[in-house]
């Protein structure tokens, strides 16, 4: 397949940028859907499969894996051909997997469509690699932009699982699947038609130029080598993350604990996921005034101020509060990694190197669902998980200190 050549400087910035955001927020709303579906469908696949919870809850954990293992692929395809082919495959194998899942006769057959179609080959077609595509769109605007981008993750969890509550309440959850398959693949293979243009090449900088600087800066991000400053931003991610999923994975549950009911929680995970939206696309603009990294700063400073306050309140008035501060604080730290990458490492490389610090993030998702969950076995209650977020949040901002004051260093030493 003929891929576009790349495209003029001149449309960074501009309004082609802007209506191909648009796109962009489309597909990654559409790509999300599977990762926010499953959920729903559990407690009907359970019951027809006749198996645990735990089994049940298969089709998640390999999707996730696929979803970051994916990501990491994705982007270094996007890097050599463009984000097109990839989104082409990714709608292609997002329809089927909905469509193998619906007639799935066992609970292997389900997880592995989730796993192997929808993970690796689908949804993470729609996250790193979009999030690097965007960053090369943009200069002057790039936080919100990326910011916006990233927010069709949260619409996603938004919009389907309501919808697919409605479908499988009044036709099924098979015949519901094979509807979001249709919907969801076609218009994702659709909307990939429109994402054949490659983002602008940017020209080699004068020698001696603020640009040429800025580019030999790129082959030393923080003053380090390219592959250690990489390993520190993914530790970054997996322990941010890790305090994450706290709340995340664990309020409905918190709140049952409690006596507040499932309900409750699933009302304030809503809110958490709302305000979510709100804080990535403020923290984009604040992304455009200071910059990436000083922006998870002020991120993980307030995620960790949000989890201490889970410590001393646990009444239903103020966890509800606190779960939409912990929404406001947090959203924006996840897009916060590709604006890093793309201020610190070449531009060519954005794709393979968002990808594996999203891949890193999804892994601290995961761990630290589990982990907080082994932490409540072990202790029979989460006030020492939300201790244990509290500690990887710490890890993650110290990360990210040592990284900005490097910057700053090397700044006093360059004046």
């Amino acid at each position: 397949m003929r891929t576009a050549t790349a495209a003029s400087e001149h449309l960074i910035d501009s309004a082609y940028a802007a209506r191909r955001l648009l796109v962009t927020l489309a597909l990654m709303t559409l790509g999300g859907s599977s990762m926010y579906v499953v959920a729903v469908v559990l407690p009907a696949v359970q019951a027809e499969f006749g198996i645990s919870r735990a089994d049940a809850s298969l089709p998640y954990t390999l999707m996730m894996i696929g979803f970051g293992v994916g990501g990491l692929f994705m982007g270094r395809w996007a890097d050599r051909a463009g984000v097109h082919v990839p989104l082409l495959l990714g709608g292609i194998c997002t329809g089927l997997g909905f469509i193998a899942a619906s007639l799935s006769n066992n609970i292997w057959w389900f997880a592995l469509a989730h796993g192997l179609l929808m993970g690796l080959l689908g949804s993470s077609t729609t996250f790193a690699p979009l999030l690097a595509d965007t960053s090369l769109w943009w200069n002057k605007r790039r936080g919100i932009a990326v910011a916006v981008c990233a927010s069709g993750n949260y619409v996603a969890g938004a919009i389907w699982p309501p919808l697919a509550q409605h479908g499988i309440e009044t036709m099924g959850w098979r015949s519901t699947y094979m509807a979001l398959g249709l919907f969801c693949g076609i218009g994702m293979v659709l909307l990939s038609l429109l994402m054949r243009q490659r983002p602008p090449l940017l020209q080699s900088p004068m020698v001696g130029s603020v640009q040429a600087l800025q580019a030999s800066q790129s082959q030393r991000p923080f003053g380090l080598s390219l592959n250690k400053a990489q390993f520190l931003l993914c530790v970054a991610g997996v322990a941010c993350c890790v305090a994450m999923a706290m709340p995340q994975v664990h309020i409905v549950a918190y709140c049952t604990d409690l006596g507040f009911g499932a309900a409750r929680g699933a009302e304030m995970l809503s809110l958490m996921l709302a305000c979510g939206i709100a804080s990535r696309l403020i923290s984009g603009a604040i992304c455009d005034r200071i910059g990436g990294l000083r922006t998870l700063v002020l991120g993980s400073v307030l995620q960790g101020v949000a989890l201490l306050l889970f410590l001393p309140f646990d009444g239903l008035v103020s966890l509800y509060v606190i779960s939409a501060l912990f929404g406001l604080f947090q959203g924006g730290i996840v897009p916060a990694y590709a604006i890093i990458v793309r201020e610190y490492f070449p531009a060519k490389e954005a794709g393979s190197r968002v990808g594996a610090v999203i891949m890193a993030t999804l892994l601290g998702m995961a761990l630290g669902g589990w982990m907080s969950g082994k932490v409540f076995d072990l202790t029979g209650s989460y006030h020492a998980a939300f201790i244990n977020g509290v500690l990887w949040n710490a890890l993650n901002l110290s990360i990210a200190l040592w990284l900005l004051w490097r910057v700053k260093r090397a700044a006093v030493v360059s004046a």
